[in-house]
């Protein structure tokens, strides 16, 4: 018997997770826009977000979120973290009992501080909830190159179900029962990539760029570890691999973020220079209330938050972090880690 899944939120990541899905199995994309749900639908493309690939013709898609998730056996939630939770909500109407929810999105709700996760386990209790998190950038995955992620939830049974619709002969699946160590590896790589990002915008060199990806996963295994992650997480996939892979890609759109604020641009322009959301800005704001409340030091995370929302330059961002005392380099981590 065929698994029916449903992937709600037709961006470049949703829509890609719902083409390797369609290879498997039944799957349904629900879009927002009727448009885009027909292009989809009938001309098997997302000119919208991923114009000039071609989409699995079994691909089904519709705006209708009933249609969507009335006969799902597993629903995906590609929403960025500022919708994520009216979305769940509204997809809560429609959906059967039991059914596992599974979350594509790297960030942390503004205001309540609380991971996707969580967020499921609050809207629908009593569904199995999962992550689907790595180092994955979507046109890549579509044009048909080599690819992996992990898949985290607490109960291994239902992980290894899903990995098998995930899973192609391309993309590897791994499963991975730290789903709080999985999830914030990838809320906290968009922070560094920003920082990344701002290094190349300023002409800094691959050193540089080096420095700032390895501090930046110091950071992220510190503040990781402290809300309960297994530490050996921040060096797989769902850590240092997605880390890697949005800190130097020109297709990551948190890079994209940093580099033009190198480069002069206020945040206000480079948001609005784009047409996807990078959940690195509104989370480096809530990565330091968190950070704060479990008493880890990020000093790359808090300059991010300061050219982010407080003003400060990128420039100035850099002199700030090149002015700090250097101290042990595994400071503040566990002996075991």
């Amino acid at each position: 018997m065929d698994i029916r899944v449903s992937v709600i939120g037709a961006g470049s990541w949703g829509t890609t997770v719902a083409a390797l899905a369609a290879r498997n199995t039944p799957t349904t994309l629900w879009a927002r826009s009727p448009e885009l749900a027909e292009q989809i639908d009938t001309e098997h493309v997302n000119g919208r977000y991923l114009a000039g690939y071609t989409l699995p013709e079994q691909l089904r898609s519709t705006a209708d979120l009933e249609e969507a998730v009335r006969g799902a056996d597993v629903v995906v939630m590609g929403v960025p973290s500022h919708g994520f939770r009216q979305a769940l909500e509204d997809v809560s109407e429609f959906l059967r009992p039991w059914v596992p929810v599974v979350s594509l999105t790297k960030g942390l709700e503004v205001g309540t501080k609380k991971r996707m996760s969580e967020i499921i386990t609050e809207v629908v209790p009593g569904h199995p909830v999962g992550v689907l998190t790595g180092p994955n950038l979507a046109k890549e995955i579509l044009a048909g190159h080599a690819a992996a992620s992990v898949i985290a939830m607490d109960d291994h049974n239902v992980a290894c179900a899903l990995q098998r619709l995930f899973a192609t002969d391309l993309f590897r699946v791994y499963t991975n029962d730290d789903v709080v160590g999985c999830e914030l590896g990838g809320v906290l790589k968009n922070v560094v990539a920003i920082a990344a990002g701002m290094a190349d915008g300023l002409g800094a060199g691959d050193n540089t760029r080096a420095a700032v990806i390895t501090r930046g996963l110091n950071e992220a295994s510190r503040l990781g570890i402290a809300m309960g992650g297994d530490p050996l997480t921040f060096a797989g996939l769902a850590g240092m691999g997605d880390l890697v892979a949005t800190c130097i890609s020109p297709q990551s759109r948190n890079r994209y973020v940093g580099q033009k604020l190198g480069e002069g641009m206020t945040i206000e322009q480079v948001i609005e220079s784009m047409n996807m959301v990078a959940e690195g800005v509104k989370t480096s704001r809530v990565v330091m209330e968190v950070a704060e409340e479990h008493g880890v030091e990020m000093p790359i995370a808090a300059e991010v938050k300061a050219v982010c929302h407080d003003g400060l330059s990128a420039a100035e961002a850099y002199k700030g972090l090149l002015a700090r005392e250097s101290g042990h380099e595994f400071h503040g981590m566990p002996a075991t880690a």
